[in-house]
């Protein structure tokens, strides 16, 4: 909590310290009324026009081909990772049943010889589960690291015609805005855009 306050009075003296220079300097330049509808601006101490724009992830990750594709691959693989155990699981149920229906007629040998059996075979299933749970983890970590290169590659292409100085991404569980100006939002026009580059 102190350190939310902290920051937010960082960002207050900041923003303040900017107000103060900009109406001491006599800075007054009114943005155009195309600039205003499309993307906030505003000039900095050095005169520089700040150009922004704001993304949304989840419309993103719901709309775009290639990752939804991606996403139904990863949630596949989990499905079959998934499956494979409960079913490894079901067979060492079944081998237990079967074993228990002998009742009395089981030895202390045989009991203990079967319950070592079942417990490895159990390590074996924990096993192979983490290892391709692992596996997945990895190539789930691939695939993401390959659509945030093929997202910052369409960005900087997308940019060179817009010319935004800052585009920055929200969404669930990243959030960090506590107001988003709507007329910022470039979402449908990436979407469209990587879409129709990745077909």
């Amino acid at each position: 909590m102190k350190q939310l306050s902290l920051g937010l009075n960082l960002v207050l003296v900041v923003a303040v310290g900017i107000l103060y220079y900009l109406h001491f300097a006599g800075v007054s330049r009114a943005p155009s009324k195309e600039t205003a509808a499309n993307h906030s601006t505003c000039d900095t101490p050095s005169h520089k026009k700040i150009v922004v724009a704001y993304v949304e992830l989840d419309s993103l990750n719901n709309n775009v081909d290639f990752i939804r594709q991606r996403k139904k691959e990863l949630e596949a693989e989990q499905r079959v990772i998934s499956n494979e155990y409960e079913n490894s699981y079901r067979e060492l149920t079944s081998l237990r049943d079967d074993f228990l229906k002998k009742g009395k007629s089981i030895t202390q040998q045989e009991a203990e010889a079967f319950q070592e059996k079942l417990g490895l075979r159990q390590q074996e299933i924990e096993q192979l589960k983490q290892q391709k749970s692992q596996r997945l983890a990895e190539k789930g970590a691939r695939i993401m690291e390959d659509m945030q290169g093929k997202l910052k590659n369409f960005m900087n292409d997308y940019n060179k015609e817009k010319k935004y100085t800052l585009i920055f991404t929200t969404g669930t569980g990243l959030d960090y805005f506590l107001y988003k100006d709507s007329t910022l939002n470039i979402t449908s026009e990436i979407v469209k855009g990587l879409n129709n580059k990745m077909k």
